[in-house]
């Protein structure tokens, strides 16, 4: 599917996260597809801004696998390869296990009613068939712990790791085969209003590794 044609998505104040953000959430959504070339001229057009924050942007995207850049030639959308996604799914599964065990000492009734609130909305847009807003309800669920924490180097690594998931999480969330997840947050939930961290660390490394699951299904590369 080639970039949309609308013209100026943003304005020109547009910092290069939202750039990133643009570009990585249509790749997520398919809106730009395994082996399609980006082309700066396109780029510019439809999000409005100049060639250096999307050059940035690209350069995030290529950290994170969303794409491959031949210098001087061209940069396209990479494909969905099996052995990244489990690479990727282990990785994210152990951070945020690390950051729950982490963080239930440090967590009080401010961060239990943020995780019950993001599963609500998760649970809501999941029934909706709502993707895109589910795994911004999942990112906002598993962000409490990550930032109760207070371990600066666990989002660090996540920001490396999470967006090749997300490709597949939203395959998870627009089926449903995600819909366990609802059950599992509120298990993680519990699980830290209880003050157990390690049973509570264990539960978010299988809510994880679920994924691993949806791999087996898929045809990857």
């Amino acid at each position: 599917m080639p970039v949309p044609d609308e013209v100026g998505k943003h304005k020109r104040s547009l910092l290069r996260e939202n750039a990133y953000i643009s570009l990585r959430d249509a790749i997520v959504n398919g809106t730009l597809a395994p082996g399609e070339k980006l082309r700066d001229p396109e780029l510019e057009a439809w999000l409005g801004i100049s060639r250096t924050p999307i050059r940035e942007a690209i350069a995030r995207l290529e950290t994170a696998g969303l794409v491959h850049t031949l210098p001087g030639r061209s940069t396209v959308v990479a494909t969905i390869e099996r052995r990244s996604l489990l690479d990727a799914q282990a990785v994210a599964a152990a951070m945020h296990a690390l950051a729950v065990r982490t963080a239930v000492p440090l967590m009080g009734k401010r961060e239990i009613a943020a995780m019950v609130k993001a599963n609500k909305d998760f649970a809501a847009a999941f029934s909706a068939g709502e993707a895109e807003s589910a795994i911004r309800a999942d990112d906002e669920f598993h962000a409490v712990a990550v930032e109760a924490s207070q371990n600066r180097t666990i989002p660090m690594v996540l920001e490396q790791v999470t967006p090749v998931l997300r490709r597949l999480e939203f395959l998870r969330f627009s089926s449903l085969s995600g819909r366990e997840s609802i059950a599992q947050h509120k298990r993680i939930i519990e699980l830290c209003r209880q003050g157990d961290a390690d049973a509570a660390a264990e539960a978010t490394q299988r809510n994880w590794e679920t994924l691993s699951l949806l791999i087996d299904r898929q045809e990857f590369a």
